[in-house]
């Protein structure tokens, strides 16, 4: 059950709008819990809207846990020409001519889409958040500067065209994508274009969930004032599975100290350890037979 804020903490689903950053958001969210320790677990380009999952207060401490979880995604690809940015916000480059789009059939496309579902090689968009010598790849892009990022595994589950659109400048496709954590959907718009041969674009793009978490259970940027925490026992358990501790296991393991031969009650290899006041102990693994703490919350929070 969610529980109204001020609190000690919990999990925050954000329904971020178009134009915001993922840090205007956070900063709001700071404003609007009275607290600078805000986190999020992964961010939305200003032009996306959609789920953005936030941490409050010491459940920060479980972002490590959901960063990597699988996404949802719905976006609309523009077949016709690439852009600097692969998104509308970018400079258009070599628009192809209504003749190149007619020559491009429905299965051609649907073929392009088979060759980028499943595990790939992904090369980011250059505009992007990534790192490279300490400095965000965008802010080297905009300030002229040549980027090159190395290609990265991805895995794409699914890749669903829902309708195609034809208009005499481009070819719209409405699709739904998921994906493991760090693939970029604008790259799959630029490298779907490119195998076509008449680049390609985003123009829309929506997270509708993250791991278990969906947009639906999101609260608007506008109503943050009034918007509930997810408990931390609630999410961790939801991502990691649940592990019942007894009243002194919890104490053992809040004091550091294994629980020997406990490891058999675990199906996976870690799991939220919640104490039978419903209170999230913390994240526990195996070692061997035994259990042992991989991360422990606050006793204050719930």
């Amino acid at each position: 059950m969610a529980q109204a804020h001020p609190t000690a903490g919990g999990i925050l689903l954000v329904d971020k709008p178009g134009g915001l950053t993922s840090h205007d958001v956070v900063a709001r969210t700071r404003r609007a819990f009275g607290t600078r320790k805000v986190g999020h677990a992964g961010t939305l380009d200003p032009m996306a809207t959609g789920l953005l999952v936030i941490g409050v207060e010491g459940s920060t401490r479980l972002l490590t846990y959901l960063v990597g979880l699988g996404k949802t995604y719905t976006a609309t690809i523009r077949l016709g020409a690439a852009t600097t940015t692969d998104d509308a916000e970018g400079e258009t480059l070599a628009p192809v001519d209504e003749v190149a789009l007619a020559a491009v059939a429905d299965a051609a496309i649907a073929d392009g889409v088979a060759a980028l579902t499943g595990a790939i090689s992904q090369v980011p968009s250059a505009v992007s958040a990534i790192k490279v010598d300490g400095r965000r790849a965008y802010d080297r892009v905009r300030a002229g500067e040549e980027v090159s990022l190395a290609a990265r595994e991805v895995t794409i589950s699914r890749f669903d065209v829902k309708a195609i659109r034809r208009s005499a400048g481009a070819i719209d496709l409405d699709v739904v994508v998921d994906c493991s954590s760090g693939t970029y959907i604008r790259a799959l718009a630029r490298d779907l274009g490119a195998s076509l041969g008449i680049g390609g674009h985003l123009t829309a793009l929506r997270r509708t969930h993250v791991g278990p978490f969906g947009v639906a259970e999101a609260a608007a940027v506008d109503a943050l004032d009034d918007a509930v925490l997810l408990p931390a026992a609630e999410v961790a358990a939801r991502v990691l599975g649940r592990f019942d501790a007894t009243a002194d296991e919890a104490r053992d393991l809040r004091h550091g100290k294994r629980l020997e031969g406990a490891a058999v009650r675990l199906a996976g290899a870690r799991a939220a350890a919640i104490d039978p006041d419903g209170v999230l102990v913390g994240v526990v693994e195996k070692r061997g037979a035994a259990l042992k703490s991989a991360m422990n919350m606050p006793e204050s929070l719930s």
